[in-house]
């Protein structure tokens, strides 16, 4: 987000009796943001970290004023007595490390996607439920001033009801690093389609009530990152594009596109479009970047009507604050596991159905 678009608005914390939530951060990449989203709130504190990569560790603890550090999950779960643990590693330890905070009775904030698949999600709701404890996924594109806007429209019936939709997040050449986890099947389960297409699926559905899911028929493709991976002599086994058409149970459709690698203009595109039966709505991102503009077209009285969202906006909370406010108010939070399970299955069947070719049943 551009802050010089945003203005910030000071957010009335819920009433705690003095309670503050003890957090623990797992994974110093990505868990960097979580560390700030978490200081956002008063009553919120980043006690611990743990990362295997002992520099990191030492420069991300120094940098945020982290004493308790830890070179393993195990180790700082088993010290510490804490309220909150955001798991932000590769995605094939989400499923061990969300069963270990339940175990020792954490709620966990884990980062998107929420598993490897499907599977593992059941296993970690299942969890969550035996511990009693909550389980959030960090569907990120949902809290930002035009998301939270379009969706307050949504809310109040603007659209009518949707019926199709497009999602997309495509990169011209955005892949990374070959040799690393994000291009390796067995520690991040896929390609752009789980890392960046997770984004504007759940941003979509979100949007759209999260209406059920009925079948999907999915397609993937490597043609630009094999051949890349071949010169340069690094293992690289997933898509470097994917798209699906998925079909949920009231009738409406949605086109899916994720990519890391396409022969396209932009640098990098994001666009969410929704077509409702009273008026349609577009999210996406400025000049090939990271912030974004909202815009809403309907007809009226025959005369066909835009509407965009300006600048400045009201700034909106991150995940982390909107979580400790859920759960020092014992209120329902945002972005619940169950949503995220939707989200796996959708994306199960999406490679189910590439593999074979034929449409798949979710």
């Amino acid at each position: 987000m551009n802050d010089d678009y945003q203005v910030e608005v000071k957010e009335v914390p819920a009433e705690t009796d003095g309670r503050r939530l003890r957090v623990g951060v797992i994974g110093l990449g990505i868990g960097r943001l979580h560390i700030e989203g978490w200081q956002q709130h008063p009553n919120a504190e980043v006690v611990a970290i743990a990362d295997p990569n002992l520099e990191r560790l030492a420069q991300v603890g120094e940098q945020y004023g982290i004493a308790m550090r830890y070179d393993s999950a195990e180790a700082m779960l088993a010290a510490e007595s804490l309220d909150v643990v955001s798991v932000c590693t590769p995605n094939k330890y989400h499923k061990a490390l969300t069963l270990a905070a339940f175990e020792v009775g954490c709620h966990v904030l884990c980062e998107k996607p929420m598993a490897m698949n499907a599977d593992e999600g059941r296993a970690m709701l299942a969890a969550a439920q035996r511990a009693g404890k909550r389980l959030m996924i960090n569907f990120s594109y949902r809290f930002s001033a035009q998301s939270r806007a379009l969706k307050a429209q949504v809310d109040a019936g603007l659209f009518g009801d949707f019926y199709f939709g497009r999602t997309v997040w495509h990169r011209r050449r955005g892949m990374p690093g070959f040799g690393g986890w994000f291009g390796t099947k067995a520690l991040a389960g896929g390609g752009p389609l789980i890392d960046l297409g997770v984004h504007r699926l759940d941003l979509a559905l979100w949007l759209m009530g999260y209406p059920k899911p009925t079948w999907v028929m999915g397609s993937t493709y490597d043609p630009i990152a094999r051949g890349l991976a071949e010169q340069s002599g690094k293992a690289f086994d997933v898509e470097d594009l994917a798209a699906a058409h998925i079909r949920f149970d009231n009738g409406a459709t949605l086109a899916l596109e994720a990519s890391w690698a396409a022969n396209i203009q932009e640098a990098e595109l994001m666009e969410t479009r929704l077509l409702g039966t009273k008026a349609g709505l577009l999210q996406k991102n400025l000049n090939e970047g990271y912030t974004f503009d909202a815009h809403v077209f309907m007809e009226q009285d025959g005369a066909q009507f835009d509407m965009h969202l300006h600048p400045p906006t009201i700034k909106a909370p991150s995940a982390m604050y909107e979580y400790a406010e859920a759960i020092l108010a014992g209120r329902p939070h945002p972005a619940p596991g169950e949503e995220g399970l939707i989200v796996m299955e959708i994306l199960d069947a999406i490679y189910a159905s590439a593999r074979s070719g034929e449409p798949v049943r979710v």
